[in-house]
Formats: C-alpha cells, sequence, structure tokens
C-alpha cells in the first residue's frame, strides 16, 4: 500500500471515530456549552474539518470556499477556569450549514493530502485523535439526557490496593524525542538525557478510596464526585455509579499538590515519571513501561478501550520494569513540572502557537494517557499539558518521596 493511500486510510478511519462520538449528541444539546470556559458543542463539529482545510489551503495556496467559518472554526480557546465566554447561541451558524461545511472540506482535504509536505498528515491525524479524547471530557460533562450511550460501567465492589512505595536508584531518564525518529510535536524536540537522584515512587495512582480520607479530613471533592445523601457517587460518562473506591482518582493538579502536601509526599518530576515508567535496573530503557511490544489491550486501559476508569490493579502486564503499574493508560498523571520548551525547541513554522501559546508559568506537564487516549499518542516523548485548576480532564496522579 502506498503511503498516500495508506494516509488516507487512517484519517478516514479517524474521521469515522469522531463521526460516531458526535452521533452520542442528541439534537437539542448542538448549542450547548458542557465545559463553561470553551466553546459550544457546534463548534467541535467544524473546527475539525477547517483545521484539516486550513492547513491545506495555507500550504497549498488553495482558494477558500467559505472563508468566514474557516476563520470561526479555526481554533479553540484555553481561558482561566472561571473566565467565560459571551457568545449566545445565535450567534453560531445553523447546525445544517456547518455539516455541508464539513461534507465540502473533507474530499478537497482528501485530494490535497499527496501534495501535502511530510509530516503535515501527522499533524491532521494526531489532532483528530487528541479531540477524540478532549471531546470526551465534553460529552462528559453533558447533561446525561442530552446524549445517548450505553450503561455505565458500575464495576466490582473492591478495596483499593494497599499503599507501596517502590524505590527507583539513581540514573538517567531521556526526555523528548529524536529528530530522526519520526513525527513528533514541536514541545518534544529535542531529545536530550537528564541525571535523576534516587527517590521513592507509588506503585499505583492514588485512588477515590484514598482520596476520600483527604476529603473526610476537610478537603473539596473533585469535580467528578456527587453526594447523594451520605452516600459518594461517581459521575460516569452515561450515568452515576457508586464511588468505586479502586479506581484512580480525577482531580486538577491544585487538589493533586495539596493531597501529596496532605501526605508528606510530592508529585513526581516529568523526569521522575519517566526514570520510572521507562528506565530498567540494568540502566537501559524501554519504548513502553512494559517493553517494547506496542500498545495493547492487556497492557492498560488506553485507546478508547473504556468510557470510564478501571481498577488501579487491573493491568499487572503493564507494569513498568520496576513494577510501578499503569504509568500508560487510566488518567493522565499530574507531574510537577511546569510546561515549558526542552533544549533545542523550533515552534513549527506552520502553527507557531501550538506549544509556546502555553509556556506561560500556568499550565503542567501530563504524562501517560488515558482510556480515551489514541494508540499514537502513547509514545514516551508525547506531553500533554492543562492549566493546574482545570478540572473536567482524566487527569490523577501518584506520591513520590525524595
Amino acid at each position: 500500500m502506498s503511503s498516500s493511500i495508506q494516509t488516507a486510510a487512517s484519517l478516514a478511519y479517524a474521521r469515522a471515530h469522531t463521526d460516531a462520538l458526535f452521533r452520542i449528541i442528541r439534537p437539542q444539546a448542538w448549542y450547548e456549552r458542557p465545559i463553561p470556559e470553551r466553546h459550544r458543542t457546534i463548534f467541535y463539529l467544524g473546527h475539525l474539518e477547517a483545521f484539516d482545510w486550513n492547513l491545506c489551503r495555507n500550504l497549498l495556496g488553495l482558494e477558500p470556499f467559505n472563508e468566514k467559518l474557516d476563520r470561526l472554526f479555526a481554533f479553540g480557546i484555553d481561558p482561566p477556569v472561571g473566565q467565560l465566554p459571551q457568545d449566545q447561541p445565535e450567534d453560531w451558524p445553523a447546525l445544517g450549514e456547518v455539516e455541508s461545511y464539513a461534507h465540502r472540506i473533507r474530499p478537497a482535504v482528501d485530494e490535497a493530502l499527496p501534495r501535502l509536505p511530510p509530516g503535515i498528515a501527522d499533524v491532521m491525524l494526531e489532532h483528530r485523535w487528541m479531540h477524540a479524547e478532549t471531546f470526551a471530557y465534553m460529552l462528559h460533562n453533558l447533561p446525561q439526557e442530552l446524549k445517548s450511550g450505553p450503561a455505565p460501567n458500575r464495576g466490582a465492589a473492591a478495596h483499593p490496593p494497599a499503599r507501596r512505595m517502590i524505590e527507583i536508584p539513581a540514573g538517567t531518564a531521556t526526555l523528548g524525542r529524536s529528530r530522526t525518529d519520526g513525527f513528533g510535536w514541536d514541545n518534544e524536540f529535542d531529545q536530550h538525557t537528564v541525571r535523576v537522584p534516587a527517590f521513592s515512587i507509588a506503585k499505583h495512582k492514588v485512588t477515590n478510596g484514598e482520596y476520600l480520607e483527604f476529603v473526610r479530613a476537610g478537603a473539596a471533592p473533585p469535580h467528578f464526585w456527587r453526594l447523594r445523601g451520605n452516600e459518594w457517587l461517581y459521575r460516569g460518562m452515561f450515568g452515576d455509579i457508586p464511588l468505586p473506591l479502586d479506581w484512580p482518582v480525577y482531580v486538577t493538579h491544585r487538589e493533586a499538590s495539596a493531597y501529596a502536601g496532605w501526605r508528606g509526599a510530592s508529585l513526581p518530576s516529568e523526569a521522575q515519571f519517566h526514570r520510572a515508567a521507562f528506565g530498567t535496573p540494568s540502566g537501559g530503557e524501554r519504548s513502553f513501561p512494559w517493553g517494547e511490544e506496542g500498545p495493547a489491550p492487556h497492557r492498560g486501559n488506553f485507546d478508547f478501550a473504556n468510557w470510564d476508569p478501571v481498577s488501579v490493579g487491573a493491568t499487572p502486564r503493564g507494569d513498568s520494569a520496576f513494577g510501578v503499574s499503569q504509568m500508560v493508560g487510566n488518567g493522565w498523571e499530574w507531574t510537577s513540572t511546569v510546561f515549558g520548551p526542552f533544549p533545542g525547541f523550533e515552534p513549527f513554522p506552520f502553527y507557531p502557537g501550538y506549544s509556546a501559546n502555553f509556556f506561560d508559568g500556568e499550565h503542567y506537564v501530563m504524562k501517560g494517557g488515558s482510556q480515551r487516549t489514541a494508540a499514537c499518542l502513547l509514545r514516551r516523548s508525547f506531553r500533554n499539558w492543562f492549566r493546574g485548576d482545570y478540572p473536567y480532564v482524566y487527569s490523577t496522579f501518584r506520591l513520590v518521596e525524595e
């Protein structure tokens, strides 16, 4: 199969996935704003196609056929929590107009694919897969009556595993990606090695059960929890269920840091995460915590395997060489590292603000991936980031002691 045919097939597959996500939304929900700080749902229907089209027309000098919508759907927004957009539903185009726009774009993009510079098709694909996850955050926050889907996964009643710290000896961690290793986003370059002193890290992500102790001591409950009478519930994608004590807790960076301080510990740095996840006792490093084999269902909860988390002890075949569990999948992990450039950073000339706009001291690096993270984004060098008080993400954490 030629590379252009393979690229078209990969893009068609990704489109089918995001199309399926959009079908979860009931008609009356298109002009809702499930996450108050973000755009209305209708934006994302247009954005995924406009992003691809704007790349094609800017790089190839193509004539626009609806420049107004090209601009409207070009970029999302990332305001501080509590800073709310002021637009109204009537400020947005009708659903039929957006659908017609999207349907016209796809064949134009497909026709342009073979003529694009190297790497641009990867940008389109990974951008779409990233939105397949971030749109899941929006769906999660949408009231149940405005979406359709399966019955919620109630999980099996289980106690969280006993807290256990694993000693990680001093060694090196390779951060980033070599420019000869294929596609990566601008913030993944350049590859470099750092020395990491010895430390201890929790075998498991912090669980709902552990965090419940913190709440009972006076902390505020996380966004994903609900209190019904005297019972704590987890707000799942398709319904509330009794709080699964052995699932990872999803919290903000601020909440994770507060809990760590309460336990007399801290969050791992990006380098410590890499050392524990990809390092080995012999001094080598792996592509994935479990080895060189690519992501597979028996290794972790990722690549759209589930709508919600699973137990922190559910996937032991995904443990790292040091025996640390689920460092990929079942929830992104907050680090203490402020998101910033690696040495040798160069912004994409066709998308200069992709990373650089967020080198503001307010966003923190997240590593690992969640149950809704595509397999291609589980590579060792991939870096995610969000504001420290953003509560809507599938973001968990684990503790370190130095």
